[in-house]
């Protein structure tokens, strides 16, 4: 299926989930939002992590051919950090995980951020705002704000709440933020009513066979 006939899934209440989420079976076929560089670029703008003005000039001074190199890059570091999420979701993180993410630190060690003082005038008044930019000097500028997607995924979230969805054929991960932590499905829109559906086809058979 191609990636451009469905809007990209984030459902996962924590960027870097929704980034491993950036391959899955929405309907029957598996989809790739990621699969070429003008994926990568329109799974970004969905998610938020580029500004527009960032994304224009990237199509504008690079070649396909770059974006391309880049989007297999991403999906490397994707199936990377899928591999370091399966093996610890439910569990606390302990200081030994950090050893496994030295790939990730070494990625983020590119990144090319810099400070800036930004006034506001409200009623007459200045406010002063500090801003974090970033330089997006190449195409692989591009997985910067993905890498850091993925450390604050490991610094901020409790990966004892960090779930696989129980449909039967799904792969989605997300972080439950739920109270009391007892959220199964991706979606309820989409495998919580499957297993409803499912549920109450079983009844009525059960029904049927007394």
């Amino acid at each position: 299926m191609d990636y451009r006939q469905i809007p990209a899934i984030l459902v996962a209440d924590a960027p870097g989930l929704d980034f491993l989420n950036s391959i899955a079976t929405p309907v029957d076929e598996e989809v790739d939002w990621i699969s070429d560089g003008e994926g990568l670029l329109g799974w970004l703008e969905q998610a938020g992590l580029v500004p527009a003005a960032a994304l224009a000039a990237m199509r504008a001074q690079s070649t396909a051919a770059q974006l391309d190199a880049v989007a297999d890059q991403a999906r490397g570091l994707r199936e990377w950090f899928r591999g370091f999420v399966q093996k610890r979701k439910g569990r606390p993180l302990t200081a030994k995980d950090a050893r496994e993410l030295a790939p990730l630190n070494q990625l983020l060690a590119r990144d090319e951020r810099f400070g800036e003082v930004v006034a506001h005038v409200e009623e007459g008044a200045a406010r002063f705002e500090f801003r974090e930019n970033r330089r997006w000097t190449s195409a692989e500028s591009l997985l910067m704000p993905i890498a850091e997607a993925l450390a604050k995924l490991v610094c901020d979230e409790d990966f004892t709440h960090v779930k696989a969805c129980e449909g039967p054929r799904c792969t989605l991960l997300f972080a439950d933020h739920t109270r009391g932590h007892a959220r199964r499905w991706c979606s309820m829109a989409i495998c919580g009513n499957r297993a409803k559906v499912a549920a109450h086809r079983a009844r009525l058979k059960e029904r049927e066979g007394h």
